[in-house]
């Protein structure tokens, strides 16, 4: 448990706001690793760090009403998946991260979607959108972007409905 601890203790302190990395002395993580062992347990440690449930939002764009995630970020449908089950993997990925998902997600006001989750490829916990999996796209760069639209005729934003908005 104390190796666990530290290496939380390690991961937490090499990010900073700013950033910038930064590596604690030995002595100050073993401290702090065995203070955080002898006041909490493991399982409530991860819990803690654990990723919240996904909520899901509407937001009006160009396109009409379309669903975003929390922070305003665009979410989008595969055409190559099945229900359930996603297909995205390797380069597909790193362009196309799935937007994660734990918990029962939350749907906002004007989501007349279902939502879910299901597994990867990476074997992560992905949303879905209507039984599909959903994904955000690497080229937007600011909340309401809609970048990934039509990209290659197989990406499509999701509508309030869940629906793909496939113009």
């Amino acid at each position: 448990m104390a190796g666990t601890a530290l290496s939380a203790v390690l991961l937490l302190a090499a990010c900073t706001d700013a950033g910038t990395s930064v590596a604690p002395s030995e002595s100050a993580a073993t401290s702090a690793a065995e203070s955080m062992a002898a006041s909490e347990p493991a399982e409530s440690m991860a819990e803690s760090m654990a990723p919240e449930a996904a909520t899901v939002l509407v937001a009006s764009s160009d396109l009409g009403e379309i669903l975003t995630d929390a922070d305003g970020n665009t979410i989008y449908y595969f055409a190559n998946d099945s229900e359930g089950t996603s297909t995205c993997a390797g380069d597909c990925l790193a362009n196309w991260p799935p937007v994660p998902a734990e918990g029962t997600p939350t749907a906002g006001d004007g989501v007349d979607a279902e939502l879910g989750t299901a597994e990867a490829t990476d074997g992560t916990t992905m949303l879905t959108v209507n039984g599909f999996p959903a994904y955000y796209f690497a080229g937007d760069s600011a909340a309401g972007d809609t970048n990934g639209q039509g990209v290659g005729d197989v990406w499509w934003v999701f509508g309030a409905d869940g629906e793909p908005i496939e113009e």
